[in-house]
This record gives C-alpha cells, structure tokens and sequence, in this order.
C-alpha cells in the first residue's frame, strides 16, 4: 500500500489539507479571510410587511439585497401555546459593520412584538459578489 506524502509538499505548504489544494488562479482570499459579509434571517406575517422591510433595508444601504420567500409553514410556542403560521422568509445580505443598524431598523418596522432576527457569518463564496455586498451596504457609497 502506497501512503500519500506527510507534511508540507511545495514551499508555503503548512501540510494540511487546505494548503494541499492547487487553485488554478491563485488562492482564492475570499476562502480564508475573516468574513464580513452576514446572510441575517427574518419572519414577517406577509409579503407586504416583508418586501416593505427589505426595501426599506436596500434603500438606506443597512442591506445590498433582501429576498423575499412566501410559502414558510412555522410552528412555534408563543405565550404558553403552540402556534402555526404561514409566514415569509426574509433573506437580508448585509455586512457586520452595518448589522446593528439593520437590526434596529428591522424592530422598528417590524409588525411584530419579538421579530425574528438572526446573523450567520459566511464562511466563502465569490469574491466579487461578496465585494459588491460590502460596496453596496457602505454608509457613504464609493464614487
């Protein structure tokens, strides 16, 4: 039986797995680097509340983009009782400097008392788009 090769191979290698992958172009940085860019979610009770958020969200730039996805069946407990809802599904793709701000925005536009909000960190992805995501959500855009 023929082992593979322990350890590093070409010079720069750290002898672990990810440095083992030949990219045709480069490292792709976008890969590795700590990751500004969030994907949040939201529930709303409608379309209209939801596409009145994520416009809201893209107009002040708290957001480069919001999807808006009908069709969500949620069971939760609310105030001692489980509860069933069609609700939307809010997609928001922001960056964590902004987060904060888009958070507030949400509460206060949100019809309900305890919106559902929550940020996951991306872990990769294209560097362009992830690039126009940080553009796009700049307080003041680049000229």
């Amino acid at each position: 039986m023929v082992r593979p090769p322990r350890g590093p191979q070409r010079a720069g290698d750290t002898g672990t797995r990810a440095s083992a992958v030949r990219y045709p172009i480069g490292r792709p940085t976008h890969l590795f680097a700590p990751m500004t860019v969030l994907l949040c979610h939201c529930t709303c009770p409608d379309v209209r509340s939801a596409d009145a958020i994520a416009s809201a969200l893209v107009e002040e730039r708290l957001a480069a983009c919001a999807s808006v996805q009908p069709g969500m069946a949620s069971v939760y407990r609310w105030q001692g009782r489980i509860e069933r809802a069609e609700e939307v599904l809010l997609l928001v793709k922001t960056t964590r400097d902004r987060l904060a701000a888009l958070t507030a925005r949400i509460q206060a536009l949100h019809p309900y008392d305890l919106p559902e909000i929550m940020a996951f960190e991306t872990v990769g992805g294209s560097a362009p788009w992830l690039d126009w995501v940080e553009a796009e959500t700049r307080a003041e855009p680049v000229a």
